[in-house]
This record gives structure tokens, sequence and C-alpha cells, in this order.
């Protein structure tokens, strides 16, 4: 600890990093964030005092020592500056997924025992109030959007602004207090407590120690030269590990600033306004994005749809080789310059990464196609690998090393091995402290020596030392024949085809493989809107011929691609179906971090499943769902079942 605590200048915990970027960057913006129409900022000074006056009202208000303390609602500066603020009187922030059901809150707030909450407005007020009853423990809620809230009781409702006023009233009569508490806070401090998104089961709560969260902060910074001058753009999940390393850990560490969209609606817009220099997303944001530019050049004249495909095609071949400095012939480097400024450059500041210096996916496997096709626009697009529990790192890619097949090299302070059964282990400065209230999954998952089982399954490249990951090891499988069942990669491929939004891919230990697809509404419907096809929902759209068409296509074009792969040609989808819903985390098909949960759905659309393996052409089905407000409803459709032409494997192979 002394060792890592000298390294850190001392520093061991996020409100003693408040301290000095207060001093080192007084006038400097920490935050900024949008508010009808207009950019509202606080320098570290601000802030400073902004976290100071809440800390204090949170000791007025009764928030002692260890106290777990739920933090509900959209990337907003107040929300950060609570997280600062619950640290600094030795409490522990716990941030929960807004978009949360009100059972899944229930789960959370019980499982910690939160007896505080800091919510955003009217609609996470109403969520905690309905599940208070079976919150024993539960005393105060503070709220920051008044709207609605009026005739509320307020007896145990509290504004923002007010518990600040009420700190900085009783400035004098707590100041020694929260003085005495921040002093106590050092490296073993719990830092924040993250719930896991749950793909196999309940949401496990990961505490993080102020080591776990500043040692991976300095690493990673160093890593990739991040400082003060970088600037953010805070909109995933605040309850999410990556949100808080960098919008938290990297942000206090560096001193950068931390800048949040007006709403979800508005983010695009936001995004190029700020032009982030460094920027996080995963990989269903990079597929979302790029739909959007498929689509817009659809919608295009014939001219600027060729220019575009033209110097598209030009900048697959060399733009990553440029990027990545490699020796390029200068008539492919005068056509990429004339493409950057034709093509590139104007769409990377429609995107808003004009200025991206590092750019950084993970959460699960991004499809090589999507992944080149953002560097080959010049943008220094890199993957990582990391879990809640390793505080995010565990790979990194340096630049110049940048692959798609794999997730790079052992982040810094990182050691990872391989077991015999291909499973990723790995040890750090980063590894959590504990599930909390679980201390047999702690054991095993973490053994004495301090090593982490991953769960995936993976191996080193000999020649470039770069760990290729394969899938989850539970999806891992084998099919009839023997051969090897790897779903992600094959549903990665078909998710690069803009129609396609989601796909689930089955197969292990059967003999051929079968798959479940999810359009993509805006990037259909936009198809639709063209061609004068005419539809009112969804499923009608879902089931439209035509659709079934384009999807066989691209189905049949995966086939191919993944056939030349003789280790995974096996996972060939020889039938599918288009689902007449989408996969929906409300419905627990998917986690809120849009993961899909696998065996859920597998279980959930079993008949589907073995239509599809029986030779059925059509088969009829009703299917619970989820409406927001928590109502249940059913969903009937008849769905077409198609086949798929594959590549012969044992032809390609000996070929």
């Amino acid at each position: 600890m002394a060792q890592s605590s000298q390294a850190t200048g001392g520093l061991e915990s996020i409100p003693a990093l408040l301290q000095r970027n207060a001093t080192l960057y007084a006038n400097k913006d920490a935050y900024r964030e949008k508010e009808f129409g207009i950019w509202q900022r606080w320098t570290w000074a601000d802030t400073e005092k902004e976290i100071e006056a809440l800390a204090l009202g949170l000791i007025n208000l009764g928030v002692s020592e260890g106290d777990f303390v739920a933090i509900i609602g959209r990337n907003r500066p107040y929300f950060y500056w609570s997280m600062v603020a619950i640290q600094s009187v030795g409490a522990v922030p716990v941030p929960v997924y807004q978009d949360s059901a009100a059972e899944e809150m229930e789960y959370i707030l019980s499982h910690c025992g939160a007896q505080y909450a800091i919510v955003e407005d009217q609609e996470q007020v109403d969520k905690v109030i309905d599940i208070q009853e079976h919150l024993h423990q539960f005393k105060h809620m503070i709220y920051i959007d008044q709207r609605g809230l009026r005739k509320y009781d307020h007896h145990a409702l509290h504004r923002f602004v007010d518990i600040q006023e009420q700190g900085r009233a009783a400035y004098y009569e707590w100041i020694d207090d929260l003085k005495a508490r921040r002093e106590k806070l050092n490296y073993d401090s719990t830092c924040v407590m993250l719930y896991t998104s749950g793909t196999t089961g309940k949401p496990k709560g990961v505490v993080l120690s102020n080591r776990n969260v500043i040692e991976s902060a300095k690493n990673s910074s160093d890593f990739d030269n991040l400082n003060a001058g970088d600037e953010i753009l805070a909109y995933l999940p605040m309850a999410w590990v990556g949100d808080f390393i960098f919008s938290v850990g990297q942000a206090y560490w560096t001193g950068f600033c931390v800048n949040c969209p007006e709403s979800a609606d508005t983010m695009m817009t936001d995004l190029r306004e700020i032009g982030p220099t460094y920027y996080f997303a995963p990989p269903r944001v990079f597929e979302t994005q790029l739909t959007s530019v498929m689509i817009r050049m659809e919608d295009a004249g014939k001219f600027k749809r060729k220019m575009f495909h033209h110097y598209m095609a030009h900048a697959k071949k060399v733009g990553g080789d440029i990027l990545d400095g490699k020796p390029v012939g200068f008539m492919d480097r005068l056509k990429y310059k004339i493409g950057d400024f034709l093509v590139y450059g104007p769409l990377k500041d429609t995107l808003g990464f004009g200025r991206v210096r590092v750019g950084y996916t993970a959460g699960e496997a991004i499809g090589p196609e999507i992944f080149e096709f953002y560097r080959s626009l010049g943008i220094n697009l890199k993957q990582l690998y990391g879990q809640t529990e390793a505080t995010v790192f565990i790979t990194v890619q340096p630049d110049g090393e940048v692959r798609a097949d794999t997730v790079g090299v052992p982040a810094p302070d990182v050691e990872i091995k391989i077991a015999d059964n291909g499973e990723i282990f790995y040890r750090s400065p980063g590894v959590f402290v504990e599930y909390y209230n679980n201390p047999e999954l702690t054991a095993s998952t973490k053994d004495a020596e301090g090593w982490v089982a991953t769960g995936d399954a993976g191996f080193f490249e000999e020649k470039s030392g770069h760990l290729r990951i394969i899938d989850r090891a539970k999806d891992v499988g084998k099919m009839a024949d023997g051969s090897m069942f790897a779903p992600k990669y094959v549903e990665n491929k078909l998710k690069f085809y803009p129609d396609i939004l989601e796909a689930v891919l089955f197969g292990n230990g059967k003999d051929r493989c079968v798959a479940f697809i999810n359009i993509d509404l805006s990037a259909v419907g936009n198809w639709a809107e063209r061609n004068n096809i005419a539809y009112a929902s969804y499923q009608e759209l879902a089931g439209h011929p035509k659709v079934l068409d384009s999807i066989q296509e691209h189905v049949e074009a995966v086939n191919k691609s993944v056939a030349e792969d003789p280790m995974l040609a096996g996972c060939q989808v020889h039938r599918f179906l288009v689902l007449h819903k989408e996969l929906d985390a409300d419905d627990g098909e998917m986690t809120r971090t849009r993961k899909v949960r696998r065996v859920i759905v597998a279980d959930k659309f079993k008949d589907l499943i073995d239509a599809l393996y029986d030779g059925s052409t059509t088969i009829s089905t009703t299917t619970e769902v989820t409406y927001e407000d928590g109502r249940k409803g059913s969903i009937s459709a008849t769905l077409e079942l198609r086949d798929a032409k594959v590549v012969p494997v044992a032809s390609k192979v000996a070929a």
C-alpha cells in the first residue's frame, strides 16, 4: 500500500484528488452541462464548493460513515458531485440504472440496505415511494428536479439545493466532522459499490476500494497520455463501471473536463458541439451511428453516394495503415488526403469525432467490419477488455498495435494466465474487494492469491502476445460433430448489417446452427418509406417478405465469411427467423447494458427453436411483454422460418 500510495503522490481517495484539483486547476472547467440549450460550466474551485456544501448537508441530514446511498438518474454534474460528497462523509455511493423497473430497484436497495437515495425527478421519486414499504431501513430521499413534486409529503423528501443550503448554514457546526471523516479515508476505504448487469442471474454488488479506482485511473491515463486538457462526454449509464472510471476515476486523476448532455435525445447534437478528445462507447453505439450514416447515404443524391462509396473503399484499403504510421505509397496517401477533405473529415465532424485522440469500445465484442470502418476514417478507435470486478482494465491496445480480432496486451500492472480449459484469469491493483454480502461467490471468483476467474475463454497469440477472446466460456461449446460452437463470433458479423439490430445463435450439441434476428426499426423503416411499403408496427415490418429476403441475403453472406475460418466453419446459420418483437431489458431478455441473456431467451422462445430444428416453415406463437409502466401484455404472431445456403465445410477446408 505504501508503495502504491507513493506512486500517486500520497493521494489515497477521490475527495483528496478533489482537494488537489481545486488548488492546481482552480479556474479550469471541471464540469459542463447543457441546460435550456446553453452550456453551464463549473470550475474545479466551484466543484469543490458544491461538493463540500452537499457533504455538510448530508452530515446534517444524518448520513453516517458506512451508510449506503443510492444514486438514480441520468448523467448530470449533481450526481457526480453526490458520489464524491457521499465518499467525503465516509458513506458509500451506489449508482442504480435509471431505467430499472421498480422491482429491480427494490432488489438493489434492499440488498445493500440503502438508507438514503439521491434521485433526479418525479419518475424516480415515484419508483422509490412504490417500493418504500419493502425498504424498512430507508430514511430520506433527495431530488434534483422539483417539477410535479410540490404537493408530495416532504417530511423525508428534500430538494438537492435545500440540502446544500442547510450544509452551508451549518458550516461551522459540521466542518470539523467533515474534515475528520475525509482524513480517515485511505486506499482501503470503499470508493463505490457497482452492481453487475446480471447476465446470468441476480446482479452482484461489486465493492471497489480507492486503491482499485485510483490505481486503475492512473495506469490507464498514463498509458494513453490523458491530461487535464482532454474533454469527454458523459452519457453512458452512471451505474456502469465504465462511466465511473472515465467520468470519476480518470477525471479526478487527470483533471480533465466532464461534459453532460442535455438529454438522451440531444446527445448526438451535444457530442458534435463538444467534440471530445477522449471518447468511449459500447459496440451498440458505434453500430447505431454506422446505421445512421448508411441510412443518410441511401437518401443522398447519386453523385454523393458514388463519391462516398469510392473514397470509403480506398479508406478501407489504406486508412488503418496510415493511422498506425505504416508505410503507404505517395499516390495512396494523396488520394486518402483528398478523401479526408471531401468525405472522412466532414463525416467525422458530423459524428462528433473530429477531435477524438483516443477512442475505446468495450462491453462486448465489436464486429470487425464496424471496427475497421471507424479506424479507416482516421479515428484512433481501440478495444479494451475489462470487467466490473477488474475496475474495467484487463487488456488494452497500444497505439500501432490495434487489431479487430484481438483485445490487446495486459494493461499496466495486470497479470493474465490461461487455464487448461481456456478460461482467462487475471490479477491487478484493480481487482475488486468482494461481492457484497456474498463471501461464497467472492471466494469462488477470486482465489487466495488474488487471481480472478473471468468466465471468458481465450488464448494468447504466440507472435504478437495479444489476447484473443473466443466467447463466454459457458457459451463456447461443441457441435454434434465435435467442431467449435462460438455464437458471438457469428452474431457480431450479422450485426454489421445496418438492418440487423440483434442476433442470437443456437447450436450447442446440435448438428447445425439456427438464429433469431431482430431488425433495426429505424434502418428498415427508412428503407420501407423509400420503397413506398406501408406498415403499422414492428411486427408487421419484421414479417414482410422483402425484409425476410434481405435478411436471408445477409445471413448467406455471413455464412460465406464464417466458412473461411476452418475452426468456426461449423457455425454457419442453416435456418433463421426474424423475431416478432425486439429483445428488451424490461422483459428480462437483455441486461440494462444491452447484453443478451442467452439462457432466458432460449427458455422463453423454446417453441421457436424447436420449430427451427424440426423443419417447420411457419409457427404461431404468443409472447408475454412488459410495458414501461410495469403492466403486462402479450403479442401473438405467425412467423416464417427460412433456410439459408451454407458453404460445404469439407470442400472449403480441402480447398
